[in-house]
């Protein structure tokens, strides 16, 4: 079928790619001309701005947005909305908080434009093995879209959560579990890293952990990668970022008084993560100097 990618980031690009080798008709726009150009020799057609974009497609228009949450998917939107007409599609595959997809929902839906709210897992290797694809959407819209995500996913990869602001919701609880296995694997090969008793080889470890073992999974295979190129990370800095959807596990999750204290941790594991230096140890060194005259080091 023929839609439109608007996004042409390392997700969208790879999945406008995948979409063009599944057979599809991709128009594609991006503010990044080389990005438009990269795509279009690939065998997509390329759109000048979001009008032009729009008068390519055929109705019912479909137009997937793969842009940064918040304000870029916000503006993209809103400016679709004065250009689509009752029937066509608006998918949001980014990682957008689930109330403003329902929120965003209910406004097209008010001019006749479905909205589907598409949570996408696979980073850049979904170009290869597909992406996940959790899906919130009416039943009609999902069932005019299903060709577009059966081509994106691997088999059984895609399917619908409910109705809009469903797939994004989904999507942030799978973000918030991504955090704790994350910090899991993080922590347990710093203490292999740190003995002092044994010189261990953390790329075969993890090799060794990948086959057969209780915590073999793809998250690990990805550090064997890692320690593959470089056995102490050397040439990496400490600091963890997040886009989100951490946060928003952690609100809902006390909204809904449910505990979730690996999360929540692994949540406060990346932000002491971006400090140089920790004021807070400061003060917890100072304190038992106080109280322990127990010895602090000095700058």
């Amino acid at each position: 079928m023929r839609l439109a990618m608007i996004g042409l980031g390392r997700m969208g690009g790879n999945m406008v790619e995948r979409l063009l080798g599944g057979g599809h008709e991709v128009v594609v726009y991006d503010r990044s001309v080389d990005a438009v150009a990269a795509s279009v020799a690939k065998g997509a057609s390329g759109a000048a701005d979001l009008a032009a974009l729009c008068s390519q497609l055929s109705v019912p228009r479909v137009v997937w947005v793969m842009v940064p949450a918040g304000a870029p998917t916000q503006q993209t939107i809103d400016e679709l909305s004065g250009l689509l007409q009752p029937g066509d599609i608006v998918i949001d595959g980014g990682n957008s908080n689930f109330r403003d997809s329902m929120r965003r929902a209910e406004a097209l839906n008010g001019k006749g434009v479905d909205f589907i709210d598409a949570g996408t897992s696979g980073g850049v290797w979904g170009l290869k093995v597909g992406y996940c694809l959790m899906v919130g959407a009416s039943a009609a819209a999902f069932g005019t879209c299903e060709p577009i995500f059966r081509t994106l996913a691997p088999e059984n990869g895609y399917a619908r959560m409910g109705p809009p602001g469903s797939g994004h919701y989904v999507k942030m609880i799978h973000n918030g579990i991504e955090y704790g296995l994350l910090q899991a694997y993080a922590e347990g090969y710093e203490i292999l890293h740190a003995s002092n008793d044994f010189a261990l080889d953390l790329h075969q470890i993890a090799a060794l952990w990948n086959q057969g073992s209780v915590v073999r999974s793809w998250l690990n295979e990805l550090a064997e990668r890692a320690f593959a190129k470089s056995g102490d990370l050397a040439d990496l800095r400490g600091y963890v970022d997040d886009s989100g959807e951490g946060r928003w596990t952690v609100d809902e999750a006390m909204r809904l008084d449910v505990p979730a204290p690996v999360i929540t941790l692994s949540l406060l594991a990346r932000l002491r993560s971006r400090q140089q230096e920790s004021f807070s140890a400061k003060v917890i060194a100072a304190l038992r100097n106080e109280f322990g005259g127990h010895a602090v080091k000095r700058t």
